[in-house]
């Protein structure tokens, strides 16, 4: 699977966090300096932990037709390990670390790898 769905997952992914931490802006909340970006990017890695261990994917994921599985069987990772990957896709290195599958650094590290969703994917 190229990277397109990928990138459109992040996409949205990062809008919603982006919206989360601007309606605490719009009720008041206020920080100082780069405290916006640093909430955004703490919203976003949540975001990926939480409902990744939890369904599998994320909100862009699913949009994007793409899911997480563990390589072994096709199941949803455990916990420690979607913690592993979440903890490495926040260096920003898997982004530009891959290998002839495509998996980056985050995904192998996990023993994990991000599918088509045969629920959500289009069929063609």
């Amino acid at each position: 699977m190229g990277f397109g769905p990928r990138l459109v997952a992040y996409a949205v992914d990062a809008v919603i966090a982006n919206l989360l931490v601007g309606v605490l802006f719009l009720v008041g909340v206020s920080a100082a300096g780069d405290a916006r970006g640093l909430a955004v990017y703490g919203a976003f890695l949540l975001e990926e932990l939480l409902l990744v261990a939890v369904v599998g994917q994320t909100i862009g994921m699913r949009l994007a037709g793409i899911r997480v599985i563990r390589v072994r069987d096709g199941a949803r990772q455990s916990w420690p390990w979607i913690v592993v990957r979440t903890l490495l896709l926040a260096l920003f290195i898997p982004i530009f670390i891959w290998d002839r599958d495509l998996r980056g650094t985050h995904d192998r590290a996990a023993g994990t790898v991000v599918v088509r969703d045969p629920v959500t994917s289009p069929t063609t």
